[in-house]
């Protein structure tokens, strides 16, 4: 199953800038330097924000959970980077009661499987 809406899914730039690809985030500090391993930069995080878009759109969900506020949806898959690569990440993305747009709740590396 592909991720309900995901032509309409967001992805915010607060979530980008100050969580995924921010060094000194008590929790995103390994995402970033993560994604800054592939290319992303928080000067372009508009480019993290489009792969992350389009990692919705292309993967199947691999989870489903109800977390209170609606469905929670986990997407695996490789990921299109700057530099080439395809790194496995994950995705999850929360589709809020009432709302028709998924929003991106965090990205993630993901062991190759």
């Amino acid at each position: 199953m592909k991720l309900p809406n995901a032509h309409l899914a967001t992805v915010e730039k607060e979530k980008i800038t100050g969580y995924l690809l921010n060094g000194g985030h008590r929790f995103g500090g390994s995402k970033a330097r993560f994604f800054n391993r592939f290319g992303f930069r928080m000067d372009d995080w508009e480019t993290l924000a489009r792969a992350l878009y389009e990692h919705a759109q292309h993967h199947e969900v691999t989870v489903q959970r109800d977390a209170g506020f609606g469905p929670r949806y986990e997407v695996d898959g490789p990921l299109n980077t700057p530099d080439g690569r395809r790194p496995r990440v994950r995705t999850v993305w929360q589709l809020d009661q009432g709302e028709v747009a998924p929003r991106l709740i965090t990205a993630y590396p993901r062991e190759a499987t």
